[in-house]
């Protein structure tokens, strides 16, 4: 049991909270009597009320975020009922702006709103000793980052080979993207260097595997960017693997040199592209050197061993679809490993709200905010790009068609062969989830046959070998009678068992 809680709803159970150690790191005399307490968002509210009421808890604090809001209300609204005297308190990117509009800010007692590193404990300090504040709104200035205490020794040991471990290096970014709540940031500040390796050397000895480093700019300060590398590499087993997100065009020659030292498996950078219309970029405050990124990509597809995950946004104001297909061509042919196709979401702040009313743009207005319409991209082509990005992820980005591929996409553009294909697979499923490899297996097999005219007997073999790479022992139903009697699955890479299971999908 603990007087204070801190709770969030998080999206998996390899995903611990990294916002929630930093509070429970910076408790100072009250650590002792406060618990942290994760779940999973897909968890019954009910189960979940039942475990905190059981701590018996004078204060719970949540963390909201866009993926758990709707859970995260609902559990409060529960908590009221069953326990009316908790105080509950609120914080997270969720809560500013216009969120504190929501059904969630009006239900809690307090809403912490910025950087609550300490805020948090100087307010159950408050609230404990019967003198809480008379505001219900905290506005947190941002804290000294030399002042926090480290938040990774509360990284628990029980499943720490199999969890993602989240680094935090640097907080802010200097770009002003406005689709990204980091365009408000005023200044970036960085964690002391020397005392975070410390931290990272010891979380990999007691047994961490994947590090995933939050920093929006990770190569922003060479320097320190190398250094980091250099820091890893020497520590490197298999198994480990390290996720990085990067500015795609800032790659000298020490940070290639580094990057092309790590083995098959063991690392990934996830580049933003976002556009490359320059017209819908200088519009949203983009910067960026295309001819950088290109050679970059290309670089680093051809020379190094990561795997690439590159974000492209679906929706950003005077776009159309014609734009953003020419946009996935030309990075289809860099040669990304991974293409995230991510829909616009209205964050809550973030500038790209100015254009809402020049662009006729049109918000859900439940989370996760999705953009529905605007001017050059009608309702029905946000629907059908919506269909097309989760069909890519389930095809492309999942590597379990690394061969199919090329032949699914036809000999012209990427985007518009795919299109064809998403189109096609909806019509005869009908839905974008719930749908078993097999099912896909199969629609890939006939679409090549009837669309693009791909001999059955020719086709089997490809789509078997996809099947097969995954170590699946057995033959879809589909492909019996079109298999040579050969037919065998090529083994799985060496490096299949060191990287997490859609990566190494990746690896020929």
């Amino acid at each position: 049991m603990a007087e204070i809680v801190l709770s969030t709803l998080n999206a998996r159970w390899v995903h611990p909270s990294l916002g929630l150690r930093y509070l429970l790191a910076n408790m100072g005399d009250l650590a002792s009597r406060t618990a942290l307490c994760e779940f999973v968002v897909t968890t019954p509210v009910r189960d979940l009320a039942e475990r905190l009421v059981g701590e018996k808890p004078s204060i719970v604090g949540f963390g909201v975020y866009i993926w758990n809001v709707a859970a995260t209300t609902r559990l409060i609204r529960l908590l009221k009922l069953v326990a009316p005297d908790v105080v509950v308190v609120v914080g997270g990117p969720e809560l500013r702006g216009d969120g504190l509009c929501t059904e969630i800010a009006e239900i809690a007692d307090y809403v912490l709103v910025g950087q609550a590193d300490l805020e948090f404990a100087a307010l159950c300090r408050s609230i404990l000793s019967e003198h809480p504040p008379e505001v219900k709104i905290v506005r947190c200035q941002p804290p000294d980052v030399l002042a926090l205490r480290s938040p990774y020794p509360f990284y628990e040991s029980v499943g720490i080979a199999d969890k993602f471990h989240y680094i935090e290096l640097s907080r802010g970014c200097p770009f002003r993207c406005e689709f990204c709540l980091s365009s408000l940031d005023e200044r970036v500040v960085s964690f002391p260097l020397d005392e975070t390796l410390v931290q990272i050397d010891g979380l990999l000895s007691r047994g961490a595997k994947h590090l995933k480093f939050v920093d929006r700019t990770f190569n922003l300060k060479i320097s320190t960017a190398t250094r980091v590398l250099s820091f890893l590499l020497e520590r490197w087993k298999p198994g480990r693997f390290f996720h990085f997100e990067m500015i795609p065009d800032r790659f000298p020659t020490p940070l290639r040199d580094l990057v092309s030292q790590f083995p098959p498996g063991s690392i990934q950078l996830e580049v933003g592209i976002q556009t490359f219309n320059p017209v819908v970029a200088k519009a949203i405050g983009r910067r960026q050197d295309e001819e950088r990124v290109a050679d970059n990509l290309g670089y680093l597809t051809e020379h190094t061993h990561a795997h690439i995950h590159a974000d492209l946004i679906a929706g950003l104001p005077l776009e159309d679809l014609d734009s953003f297909a020419s946009g996935f061509d030309r990075l289809y042919a860099l040669k990304p490993q991974e293409i995230q196709v991510g829909i616009l979401k209205r964050l809550w702040e973030a500038p790209i709200q100015r254009h809402q009313k020049s662009c006729r743009m049109v918000f859900e207005a439940d989370p996760p905010y999705e953009i529905l319409s605007h001017e050059t991209m009608d309702f029905q082509t946000l629907q059908d790009l919506r269909r097309f990005a989760r069909y890519w992820d389930l095809v492309a980005n999942s590597g379990n068609f690394r061969r199919s591929l090329p032949q699914l996409l036809g000999s012209g553009s990427s985007f518009w062969g795919f299109w064809e294909f998403s189109s096609w697979l909806f019509l005869r499923l009908g839905a974008t989830h719930a749908i078993s490899l097999k099912r896909l297996v199969s629609a890939v097999f006939d679409f090549l046959a009837e669309k693009r005219n791909v001999p059955r007997k020719v086709a089997a073999p490809l789509v078997f070998e996809d099947y097969a790479s995954g170590g699946r022992p057995d033959v879809p139903s589909c492909l019996k009678g079109y298999l040579p009697q050969e037919a065998r699955a090529r083994s799985a890479h060496s490096a299949r068992a060191t990287s997490p299971k859609r990566q190494a999908r990746h690896l020929s």
